[in-house]
């Protein structure tokens, strides 16, 4: 990639960061006091997102693979999976962020397609793990309430039916997705929508035989690389539990929960919740409010204080803009090592 070209993309993430840093609603005083309570249990929660970010590399590489050699180091697919996070957290939607950054970083060594589909294809399976994480998360809330250790009134019933639908049909749509392919499809979707038609109509037209490529390299992986799939699966499915313990380390100042292990369920379970909550409102920079939000009623449907959602929502905040400067800040290094021609 271009020098000039990765400029725009720190100098997009760097005004998000900025943005977002004005409009972060707590006060100095509050925020020094959360840290200094978090204490050595934010450098805990700093650590266990390099271990999730080396499982996220470790996904991609195995999906690289997955249709040939990978010629890429680890450590660049790494820099490369903590620079997309960042940038996906810090635009709306992504749209200026990770999966185009990542593309273009990737194309000298794989070229356009290969680079192409692995990304797309790691973008498919962390929300596939993602759906099964969330549909995990109701039969764990029903068994905790059949236990009554959790309440289950009409209103949750109705949370757990519309997760129980969504869950179904996002994992309903991505194993078609798998089966057959989706770019074309969703370049179909796109030439639908008023103001997209036209450009839709030329793109699918101009790259129709990379598109098909592209696709027939995504039902691949399932299909017939059926140990790189499940592989890669694994790994994004158990980084979600982990990330659990970002939640548990938390709870654990506050001695909420009845014991170590309960305590890890109901981290599991704000997490889950919260997680769905905030990705339903994608369209936000760094999901800013949702998240929040999410902490807020997870954490009361548990049965803990306003205090804590909020303890645990300022440090997770925390957490995320010091991984989305790390992110950018890693845009700028390694950059000069020259590309395996192919």
């Amino acid at each position: 990639m271009k020098n000039k070209t990765r400029n725009i993309f720190f100098a997009f993430g760097l005004i998000a960061v900025v943005v977002m840093l004005f409009t972060f609603k707590v006060s100095f005083v509050q925020l020094w006091a959360d840290i200094c309570r978090a204490g050595y249990w934010l450098f805990a929660i700093f650590g266990l997102w390099v271990i999730l970010y080396i499982m996220n590399a470790w996904t991609w590489r195995i999906i690289i693979r997955g249709s040939g050699d990978c010629p890429i180091p680890f450590w660049k697919i790494l820099k490369l999976t903590i620079t997309g996070f960042a940038l996906n957290y810090a635009t709306p939607a992504g749209l200026m962020g990770g999966e185009p950054y990542k593309i273009m970083e990737l194309k000298p060594y794989i070229g356009t397609q290969r680079a192409t589909s692995s990304v797309l294809l790691f973008a498919m399976m962390h929300i596939f793990a993602h759906f099964w994480f969330w549909f995990t998360s109701i039969a764990v809330y029903l068994v905790l309430a059949c236990s009554n250790l959790l309440p289950l009134d009409v209103g949750m019933s109705i949370v757990l039916l519309f997760m129980l639908c969504f869950c179904g049909g996002g994992i309903y749509l991505f194993i078609r997705g798998y089966k057959n392919g989706m770019v074309v499809k969703i370049i179909k979707f796109l030439s639908r929508i008023p103001g997209l038609k036209k450009w839709a109509n030329q793109f699918a037209e101009s790259h129709k035989e990379d598109l098909q490529k592209i696709d027939r390299q995504i039902s691949e992986l399932q299909s017939q690389n059926q140990r790189s799939f499940y592989g890669s699966f694994a790994l994004e499915y158990v980084g979600r539990i982990l990330q659990s313990f970002e939640i548990y380390f938390m709870l654990l100042l506050f001695d909420a929960g009845t014991g170590g292990g309960l305590t890890f369920v109901y981290a599991f379970l704000i997490l889950s919740f919260t997680s769905l909550f905030a990705n339903l409102l994608f369209f936000m920079p760094l999901q800013l409010g949702g998240r929040e939000g999410g902490f807020a009623m997870s954490v009361a449907q548990m049965g803990m204080t306003a205090d804590i959602g909020l303890f645990v929502s300022i440090i997770c905040r925390v957490r995320e803009l010091f991984w989305t400067a790390i992110g950018l800040l890693l845009m700028k290094v390694g950059n000069k090592q020259p590309p395996i021609s192919r």
